[in-house]
C-alpha cells in the first residue's frame, strides 16, 4: 500500500467517526431537537450518492466510511423522530 492509499484510508476512518459523538451525546440525553433534520437528509443523500460513486469503483475507503456516515446519519435522523425533549 502507497502512502497516498494510506491518506485515503485515513481520511476514511475520520469521516467514519465524525458523528459518533453526536450519536453518544442524542442518545446520552435522549434529546434530539437541536439537530436539523434537513442536514441530515442533505448527509443521508450525499452518503447515497458517494457509496454509489465507491461501489462502482471498488473504493473501499469510501464505501467504507460512507456505509458508518450513513448508519450513524440515519441513527440520528430516529432519534430526531422519536426523542423528545422533556
Amino acid at each position: 500500500m502507497n502512502w497516498i492509499e494510506w491518506v485515503g484510508h485515513f481520511g476514511a476512518f475520520l469521516t467514519s467517526i465524525t458523528f459518533i459523538p453526536q450519536v453518544y451525546k442524542v442518545w446520552q440525553t435522549r434529546s434530539a431537537t437541536d439537530l436539523s433534520l434537513t442536514m441530515l437528509f442533505i448527509v443521508v443523500t450525499s452518503t447515497v450518492v458517494w457509496l454509489t460513486y465507491g461501489i462502482a469503483l471498488m473504493l473501499w475507503p469510501v464505501i467504507v466510511a460512507n456505509s458508518i456516515i450513513g448508519i450513524l446519519s440515519v441513527l440520528l435522523i430516529y432519534f430526531k423522530l422519536t426523542f423528545t425533549k422533556k
